[in-house]
Parts: structure tokens; C-alpha cells; sequence
């Protein structure tokens, strides 16, 4: 065989498993020397256990020997953010500041995964609670990006995407609040979808949060959809099972309404190399029959200070429930924003709750008459790996694009359309309505088979 197995897709894996050329074991051995070669520079893992790996990969070997595989991802390697709880396993969510112990039980994506059979090889890293969409943590060492190790994944499941890149083999989850499944997908070049909210359950459930899966083709993403979306009580906020007909790829775009959103309000631009992406990218949907209009921005500045003012107050309630001694832990950009939070009145955070709901509904509203809406995912290249944002002087502008699907609850995907001059990859956006999660894979599987040939992914040195 002459593709590394470390770079089969999840398919092609179950195929080999099924006419026994290939064993579980054999692939997360090749996976687990993946990691070792590209660990040391780009620091996208957590926990790992590789003798856990490869005796869940052994077991897997025996039951595809007696021709009785567990389940849908039976020996295919998974990658899962550190936040998705697995039993035994402390969840720092990426701070320093966070008690270390060990995870009770799995949550219900983990679970779901090795009742599935898959070989659970690692957890990957992330940013202080999730607040960034970039990579620095108090906890784990900075992680990279694998096409330039000075530039930043993206974050917050910026092990994920650094992961999925690097060849940590077919499958990963990370968690979405913001764009946090959608920028390191971006910023990585692979693809990334945040379904609908409540589509995969998640403990402990909250608004805007959802989890979603990272890979390097649209078809990996819908197997692990198929199995993580399946139910769990332990999610009040979920969606109720549907018979979703995951592997239903492929579809016409002729007839469809798509709009394009490439215009911020607010009269700031996003960079040219990112928009000219996102307009060839339009124009394969146009060719291919699509009615492709201009979509002007629904959102307002005092809707995004909603979210700002909703999300910084509750890093001052985190660190509040903290001994002094551990709080002073985080990271400086989470008291920095526990800060800013502390010169908000109750009246302040109310009012920006209400603000939230004012973007769910406006973004529902103007996305309504439209199959799909088309954008970038992020205004901007890659920025420093260091950095903890792309240095505007506007904070909301790195999840400008991503964010307001997060509040309407609708599925919105990453897949890489073209690369900058320096070779960093650039994520388009393809956003559809509430619950039509199938759709927008859909919409990526047609891309997928039009774009541009993609760059060679990247090696270690």
C-alpha cells in the first residue's frame, strides 16, 4: 500500500478491516508514530496512552477476526478535545488554574465512540476554557500549526486541528461556542463542521455550545456524525433522535438560493486573499446552477457587545468560584476579561443576554430564503502563533463570520477553498438552516469535488 496508513481516511479503514488487509493494530501503530515525529514541534496532544491505544486497537483486531466488529468506527483511530470528558482522564480545559481530576465517566461523545469501537489514541489541547480562537494556554505547552509552525492553529480545538493536519489519523471532535470547531479548521486546511445545536449531545449542555467533528474529508465527517449524534439523556438541551441518512453525500446545486456574505458591517475589510477565495469558491456554485446572491450583514455592533459582555462576565464568575490561589493560574487574557466584566452592572449583563437572542433571531431571519449561505470563516490569515488574537483593535472581529451561527443554532461547516501567497490555508464558510446538518455536508461534498486540487499536507522537518 503505498499511502501512509496514518493518512487513510476513516472509509478507506473500514474497508481494509473488512477484507482483511489491514489490521487496527497496525494503523494505530503508524498513527502513534505520527505523533511521535510530529509532537516535539507542533504540541497538539494530551493524555496520551499509547498502550490503552493499542490494547483497545488489539481488541478490535479480534473481533474483526471473528468477522464481528463492535460498531460503525470499530478500530479507526479518534482524536478528542480534552473538554470531552474520558473516564479517568482529569479535564484541565486548558488551564492552569483547573483541579486535576480524573474524569468520572465518559461524556456521551466518548461514550458513543467506544461503544462504536473506535480506538480512542489521545486528547488533544486547547486555550484557557475555550475563550480564545487561537492556540495559547496556561496549561498546555503553545500549540502550532503544522503548515508554518510560527503561525497559530486557531482555537479554541486547536490540538484538533493541528491534529488533523498532522496525520494523528482520520478522526477528531473538538467543541464549538464561537467558531472554535470552524477557525483552526480554517487555519489548518482541514474540514470542520458545528452542527446544529443539540445535534450531538453534550454534557454538561449551554447555550451556543455543540461539538463537531475535524477531518480531512466531508464523507470521515458524516461517519462520525452518525455515531456521535446518537442520544443521551444526560443533555436536556438535545435534539430528538432522527433517522438521518448520513451517508447521503451527494446533491445538485442547481436551483439553489446561496447567499454570500463577504461584506462586514462595520466598514473594516477582510484580507484580500481570503476574500478572493471565497469568491472562486462562489463562483464553482454558480457554475454548477446555483442562484448566488450578495447577503448584506444582518449584525450589529450592540448585538456582538452582547456576546462580549455575556461571555466576559462568565470568566469572572469562573475564577470567583475559585480559591484565590488557583484563579491567579488562568491566563492573563481570562483576568483580563473577568476585568472588563467587573465594570459591567447587572443591568449591563442582562441586557447583553437579550442582545444575544436579538443576533439569533436577525441571523435566522436573513439567512431564512436562502438553501445556504456562503462566507469566510475567518477575516484573516494565520496570525502569530504567540498571539492570542489577530491584534484588531477590534476584538470580535476574528469570529465575525463564525459566531453569529452559534446563537441562531444553525449547522455551519469550515472546508478549505485555496491558499494565501505564503501557503496558509483559507477556510470557506458554507452556514444552512436550522437543523438542515445534512444539507451543508452536502453543500461541502459538491465542493469538495469541484475545488482546486489541494496542496500536499504538511511534513514534520
Amino acid at each position: 500500500m503505498n499511502t501512509p496508513l496514518y493518512e487513510l481516511s476513516a472509509t478507506q479503514l473500514l474497508a481494509h478491516y473488512r477484507d482483511r488487509a489491514l489490521s487496527p493494530v497496525e494503523v494505530t501503530q503508524s498513527v502513534l508514530a505520527r505523533i511521535e515525529r510530529w509532537e516535539p514541534s507542533i504540541h497538539a496532544t494530551y493524555a496520551l496512552d499509547a498502550e490503552a491505544a493499542l490494547a483497545a486497537a488489539r481488541a478490535s483486531e479480534a473481533r474483526w477476526a471473528q468477522g464481528a466488529p463492535q460498531g460503525d468506527l470499530d478500530g479507526v483511530p479518534v482524536t478528542l478535545k480534552e473538554n470531552i470528558a474520558t473516564r479517568g482522564t482529569p479535564v484541565p480545559v486548558g488551564s492552569a488554574a483547573t483541579v486535576l481530576a480524573p474524569a468520572a465517566s465518559d461524556a456521551p461523545a466518548a461514550a458513543r465512540l467506544r461503544e462504536a469501537g473506535a480506538v480512542i489514541v489521545t486528547k488533544t489541547t486547547m486555550p484557557d476554557f475555550g475563550f480564545l480562537g487561537a492556540a495559547p494556554s496556561s496549561f498546555h505547552a503553545l500549540t502550532r500549526n503544522p503548515w508554518n509552525l510560527d503561525r497559530n492553529t486557531g482555537g479554541s480545538s486547536s490540538g484538533a486541528g493541528a491534529a488533523a493536519a498532522a496525520g494523528y489519523g482520520p478522526l477528531h471532535l473538538g467543541t464549538d461556542i464561537g467558531g472554535s470547531v470552524r477557525i483552526p479548521a480554517s487555519f489548518c486546511g482541514v474540514f470542520g463542521l458545528k452542527p446544529s445545536h443539540g445535534r450531538i449531545p453534550v454534557d454538561p449542555p449551554a447555550a451556543a455550545r455543540v461539538i463537531g467533528p475535524m477531518t480531512r474529508t466531508v464523507a470521515d465527517a458524516a461517519l462520525l456524525m452518525q455515531v456521535v449524534s446518537r442520544p443521551d439523556a444526560r443533555d436536556h438541551m438535545s435534539l430528538p433522535p432522527s433517522d438521518i441518512a448520513w451517508q447521503h453525500l451527494e446533491r445538485s446545486m442547481k436551483g439553489l438560493r446561496i447567499g454570500l456574505w463577504t461584506e462586514p458591517a462595520g466598514g473594516w475589510p477582510i484580507d484580500a486573499e481570503v476574500k478572493e477565495a471565497v469568491l472562486a469558491a462562489a463562483r464553482l456554485f454558480e457554475q454548477a446552477g446555483a442562484i448566488v446572491e450578495p447577503v448584506a450583514d444582518w449584525s450589529t455592533t450592540e448585538m456582538r457587545m452582547g456576546m462580549a459582555h455575556f461571555f466576559t462576565m462568565r470568566c469572572r464568575v469562573d475564577l470567583a468560584g475559585m480559591p484565590p490561589e488557583r484563579a491567579q493560574l488562568a491566563a492573563a487574557y481570562i483576568h483580563d476579561a473577568a476585568a472588563y466584566a467587573g465594570s459591567l452592572t447587572p443591568e449591563d449583563t442582562f441586557r447583553a443576554f437579550t442582545r444575544m437572542q436579538a443576533l439569533r433571531a436577525a441571523t435566522v431571519a436573513a439567512t431564512q430564503p436562502y438553501d445556504f449561505v456562503l462566507s469566510p470563516v475567518s477575516p484573516v490569515l494565520p496570525f502569530a502563533a504567540e498571539a492570542i488574537n489577530s491584534g484588531s483593535e477590534n476584538p470580535l472581529k476574528d469570529s465575525h463570520f463564525t459566531s453569529v451561527f452559534n446563537h441562531s443554532e444553525q449547522p455551519a461547516a469550515s472546508i478549505n477553498c485555496g491558499y494565501a501567497k505564503n501557503g496558509l490555508p483559507i477556510g470557506l464558510q458554507i452556514a444552512g438552516r436550522r437543523f438542515d446538518d445534512l444539507g451543508v455536508l452536502q453543500a461541502a461534498r459538491f465542493y469538495e469535488s469541484v475545488r482546486p486540487a489541494q496542496a500536499a499536507w504538511p511534513e514534520p522537518a
